[in-house]
């Protein structure tokens, strides 16, 4: 059913259905993020999450139902820079010789645009997102030379350094130390905060965000199986962090 109309929504999927062939994929999903509010996204392997976060960004065209960003259709939103996505594994080329601090400094082109050169405030973006991911001593290195953990936070830089208004994360943290977890988790709330920045992040493991989420919605077999307060699935003995009934079993678990 089509959510009520909020003139703040920046994403908006309207009975949203996908298959791939005869399997359906998404059945029939609404689901608003508005301006400001800090949502996650779980779900099962398979239950329709990385479907959802294409159709959300205007990758994949929904089958039936409407999908838009800051109120246009996704495939009309001519602004990109106003959306900052981490993919749940980028693709680092071994031969790239770009530097941590080059591919942080390449999120801020698509807002300056090609032609124009690096601005101060440009510089001063690119330096706050590498400090949020505590790589600020590794500007010069060239991201090759890095573990997979340190290339993702790269990439989360990389997403911070255009100053979305709305960032899609899918399992960002993956890999990352729990310092930098910390960190990262801070920049978030304060985006969202003071910022008015909306985030959804996609994950199975949410313990270090829990205390800061907005909602939480729950996929599970292309359907929306939860959409509220994380507070209301924990007062049903589901918690969020890593524990035997935590949220990653009760996702796998029976439908």
């Amino acid at each position: 059913m089509p959510l009520t109309e909020v003139a703040s929504d920046v994403l908006r999927l309207d009975d949203v259905g996908f298959s791939y062939g005869r399997h359906r994929v998404l059945d029939g999903v609404s689901l608003r993020v508005a301006a400001g509010e800090f949502v996650a996204l779980a779900g099962p392997n398979g239950s329709g999450k990385s479907t959802l976060v294409r159709v959300a960004l205007g990758l994949t065209m929904p089958e039936g139902g409407e999908a838009r960003l800051f109120g246009e259709p996704t495939d009309h939103l001519r602004d990109r820079w106003r959306i900052g996505y981490v993919p749940q594994r980028a693709v680092v080329v071994d031969q790239l010789p770009a530097t941590v601090e080059e591919v942080v400094a390449s999120g801020c082109v698509a807002r300056r645009g090609w032609a124009r050169r690096p601005r101060t405030e440009d510089r001063t973006r690119v330096e706050r997102a590498l400090e949020v991911v505590a790589l600020a001593d590794r500007r010069r290195t060239p991201i090759v030379e890095l573990s997979g953990g340190q290339q993702q936070r790269v990439f989360i830089a990389r997403a911070l350094a255009s100053e979305p208004e709305l960032l899609v994360l899918d399992e960002p943290i993956a890999g990352v130390d729990a310092e930098s977890q910390a960190r990262f988790r801070d920049a978030l709330v304060t985006r969202c905060r003071n910022d008015g920045v909306a985030v959804l992040l996609v994950s199975h493991e949410l313990g270090a965000v829990a205390d800061d989420l907005d909602r939480l919605v729950v996929l599970r077999g292309g359907n929306v199986v939860f959409d509220g307060p994380p507070a209301d699935l924990t007062a049903e003995g589901v918690s969020l962090g890593v524990h035997h009934t935590d949220l990653p079993m009760w996702l796998e678990g029976p439908g």
